[in-house]
Parts: structure tokens; C-alpha cells; sequence
């Protein structure tokens, strides 16, 4: 799985500059131009990282920032600021309102990609490479391959990407609807019980007779993998 990477960028050309770029590099992207679109649109489908500019309409970088660290379900988004600002001031007061890392325009695509996968690689290492691995279950994404101990484990396309999502975060607890946007995508109409389906399918398929079944299912809420398994 991809990480999604949401730019918020008012500048169009540096915006179209970023998501071109990023996208080749791998990346999921979504832009946004303004503060207030910026917030809706992580409300709406929650980002793996945000790069944003120090200078937006309506709600400047800096406040975003605060706004994004001051809320409990998106304090802990990595974001990365972009500014022409470069002054050790000006530094220190963006990492003081909590961001991880810090680029100052005109930059380097090469550095800024590094930096980015750098960051992923401290806050979802899950995000950051090929493989994935929680417990005795292994995830290869470049190969398509899940195998759980010492055999191979069957999946389909969908249930390949839904064991993704819930690796990247265990413990996490996904909504139904988090999980059809991720897996399935924002502007694909899936009735929402499909998640069940497949959520079964997938544990038919990880699990034999007296494996422990690593997915947990929270009442009203949603799946998490069961950050207390263990082998």
C-alpha cells in the first residue's frame, strides 16, 4: 500500500510540480490550496503524511500545523513544511508547533522525497519499505506474496490490500468506512457490510485450525490487528 501523502500548496504550478512528482515516486497524492480545504479534506480521508506551505490563505502553515496537533485523532500525522522562509527563527518556531522536518524552497525533489520516506520511516515503518510484517505473518508488497509462518497464505487482490491497511497501524481500530476508502477507494460506491465479506475471506485464509486469529473485531467500530497477538 502506497502512503498517502496530502500537499496543501496555493501555488498551483509547485502543486501540480509536487503531486506529479510524488505520484512517480509511488506516492498517493492529494492536494489541497487552502487551510480550511486542507481540513476537511483530512477529516474526509485521512493522510499518511501532509506537506504544506508556511504561507496559505485563510489559515497560514503555522496554525494548521497547531490545529492538526491540538486534535487527538490527527496529532500524530507526520507534516513536513515547505516554506522560502529560511531563517533559524523561523526553523525552530515550525518544528515548536510540531513538525517533523522542515524544506526550505527552492529544493531539491531528490532531498525532499528522501526526507519524506525518512520521516514515514520513524512514524509507519510499515509505509516506508517492501515488506511488512506483523507477528509471524510477512507481507511482500513487491511480490504480492503473504505468508504466515512456513506457508504461503492465498489472497485475493482486496483482501491482499485490506491486510495491508491493517499492518501498517496494529493496534489501530479502522471504521468500515476508512477501510472502503482505502482499500477500495473514495469514489467507488461498495456497499459498506462488503467489508465483512472480506474481512472473513481474509481470515479463512490466514488462519488454520489453532491459529489464533489476529484480526479483532470492535463492536460498532470496526477491525484492528490485535496488537497484544502473539506467537
Amino acid at each position: 500500500m502506497c502512503a498517502k501523502i496530502l500537499v496543501i500548496e496555493d501555488e498551483e504550478p509547485i502543486s501540480q510540480l509536487l503531486a506529479y512528482n510524488l505520484s512517480k515516486e509511488g506516492f498517493t497524492v492529494a492536494t489541497s490550496s487552502d487551510g480550511d480545504e486542507a481540513m476537511i479534506a483530512v477529516d474526509e480521508s485521512r493522510p499518511d503524511l501532509v506537506l504544506m506551505d508556511w504561507m496559505l490563505p485563510n489559515v497560514s502553515g503555522i496554525e494548521l500545523c497547531r490545529q492538526l496537533r491540538s486534535r487527538s485523532e490527527t496529532r500524530d500525522i507526520p507534516v513536513i513544511m515547505l516554506t522560502a522562509r529560511g531563517e533559524e527563527e523561523d526553523r525552530v518556531r515550525g518544528l515548536d508547533v510540531g513538525a517533523d522536518d522542515y524544506v526550505t524552497k527552492p529544493f531539491s525533489m531528490s532531498e525532499l522525497v528522501a526526507r519524506m520516506r525518512a520521516v514515514l520511516r520513524r512514524t509507519a515503518p510499515m509505509l516506508a519499505g517492501d515488506v511488512a510484517t506483523f507477528a509471524d505473518i510477512v507481507l511482500d508488497r513487491q511480490l504480492c506474496r503473504v505468508r504466515r509462518g512456513q506457508r504461503d497464505v492465498h489472497l485475493g487482490p482486496t483482501e491482499f490490500r485490506l491486510l495491508d491497511v491493517l499492518m501498517q497501524r496494529p493496534g489501530r481500530v479502522f471504521s468500515r468506512e476508512q477501510l472502503l476508502d482505502r482499500v477500495w477507494g473514495e469514489d467507488v460506491y461498495v456497499e459498506i457490510r462488503t467489508v465483512d465479506v472480506h474481512i472473513g475471506r481474509l481470515r479463512k485464509a490466514l488462519n488454520r485450525r489453532g491459529d489464533r486469529d489476529p484480526i479483532r473485531t470492535v463492536r460498532s467500530s470496526g477491525y484492528a490487528l490485535d496488537d497484544t497477538y502473539s506467537v
